[in-house]
């Protein structure tokens, strides 16, 4: 294959590209989802094709196709340059890069490809099973997801590139009821593992965690509203990091200006407590990939360093326009969409201060446990988060649950409240959509982080 994605570039080159390169890749997807312990799907999805891309005076040219025979790739080619050429665009060129050979397998410990499909829907039953703690559990969910992504890349920097990327998640859902209310919890573990994932887990306590946890989510009570100081769980902290400061910090909104984040470069943000990153090179976590899908090598990128704001998530493009490196962030949902700046795994990293030090200092504010979801302002900056539940602190102690409530407040103000990082970082998987209809696996996270933040209860 990767000799045809050779001729495809060597086309592309001939008809008058600048840049170009030929990608090739095969997404192997396999889910089992169970509910009230039954089986309601098992499916297995395949997709294989090929993107070829050029880019001729600042503009680019696509063309996909599902035949990857020699005929189909050279037309495609021809296709992708003749789009380019198409284009009014007047961007800087794509500077020479070094070659890079590479050929990478999936470090896992066990390659879900190896493991039959009775043992994974036995397992996404054992764990629904388990939910089943209560009488006023009246609805449970397992899943088991899978994807298997084999990538080739041959690009016009004499760039031969193959590599495999697999994820593993398993899920539970837990539904309580009583007297009217109705609540529910949910637990997530996976990563770029394979099925070690569900091995290496106790699946029947796993299950049965969620279960009792959704039923205390019964007593829990309505949380105080206003400004308060409020300590942020790893999963509230990646939600500001992700949602806001994040996609803020992908470089095609700043080269459009559509950033509260451009210009900011070297201007303090946040409190010296606060540093974020976004790094590709995490092992195990969702959002790493060795290349991104133009080639570049993951990196760990320093968004902000001790409150002060230093740069980019960049992509092949953006980073020609700002006269910069490229960071890794140039990345595609599959081979039939367009490249976009792309987080990883987005994070503040870790302070110095233990969680119950941080606690002991609060004389009245609020703990949060987990998110239910987010939503993104990157032109104007403002964080609105929703926590699935969170704890009352008073006079220095954790005392009372509360149920799901909402955080908001304008993220640079919010940054700069912070007055306490704990040691340690904890990353949550997910996926990120960029406009409406292209999706990629990240991670989010971070410490728990004291800030002042304006809560509303439901």
């Amino acid at each position: 294959m990767m000799d045809l994605l050779d001729l495809a570039v060597e086309r592309m080159r001939a008809e008058g590209a600048d840049f170009c390169d030929a990608r090739h890749q095969v997404i192997t997807t396999t889910a089992v989802a169970v509910v009230d312990a039954a089986v309601k799907r098992i499916s297995e999805d395949r997709m294989r094709g090929a993107c070829l891309r050029a880019r001729k005076k600042g503009a680019w040219g696509y063309a996909t196709t599902v035949d990857v025979s020699k005929e189909a790739l050279v037309e495609a080619a021809a296709l992708a340059v003749r789009n380019a050429m198409a284009g009014n665009a007047s961007g800087r060129p794509i500077p020479e890069r070094a070659g890079l050979r590479s050929d990478l397998r999936a470090e896992v410990g066990l390659h879900p490809a190896e493991v039959g499909t009775e043992e994974k829907v036995q397992a996404v039953l054992d764990m629904d099973r388990a939910q089943r703690v209560d009488p006023r559990i009246v609805n449970t969910n397992s899943m088991l997801r899978e994807e298997i992504r084999q990538n080739m890349l041959v690009s016009s920097h004499d760039r031969h590139l193959s590599w495999e990327e697999v994820r593993s998640t398993i899920m539970v859902e837990a539904v309580a009821s009583e007297a009217g209310r109705t609540e529910f919890f949910y637990d997530i573990k996976g990563g770029t593992r394979g099925y070690e994932v569900v091995r290496d887990t106790d699946l029947e306590a796993f299950g049965r965690q969620v279960g009792k946890e959704a039923v205390k989510m019964l007593t829990a009570e309505k949380a105080p509203s206003g400004l308060l100081t409020c300590i942020t769980s790893p999963s509230i902290s990646g939600l500001l990091a992700h949602e806001v400061m994040g996609h803020a910090s992908e470089a095609d909104e700043i080269v459009k200006r559509r950033s509260f984040l451009t210009d900011m470069v070297g201007k303090e943000v946040g409190s010296p407590l606060i540093t974020m990153l976004d790094d590709g090179t995490v092992p195990g976590a969702r959002g790493t990939i060795p290349f991104d899908d133009e080639g570049t090598a993951a990196s760990r990128t320093v968004i902000i360093k001790d409150g002060v704001y230093q740069g980019y998530m960049q992509s092949l493009e953006t980073a020609a326009e700002m006269d910069v490196e490229p960071t890794g962030n140039g990345r595609a949902q599959s081979y039939d969409r367009r490249v976009w700046v792309r987080m990883t795994n987005t994070f503040f990293d870790k302070g110095d201060q233990d969680l119950d030090e941080m606690i002991a200092d609060v004389r009245y504010g609020v703990l949060t446990d987990r998110m239910i979801s987010g939503m993104e302002d990157p032109v104007g900056g403002g964080f609105e988060a929703k926590a699935l539940r969170g704890y009352l602190i008073e006079n220095g102690r954790v005392t009372r649950m509360l149920r799901s409530f909402t955080l908001t407040g304008n993220a640079l103000e919010i940054l700069r409240t912070a007055d306490a990082v704990s040691d340690t970082v904890e990353l949550d998987g997910g996926t990120c959509g960029k406009g409406i209809e292209d999706w990629v696996p990240v991670s989010s996270g971070g410490p728990h982080c004291r800030f002042k933040i304006v809560l509303g209860g439901d």
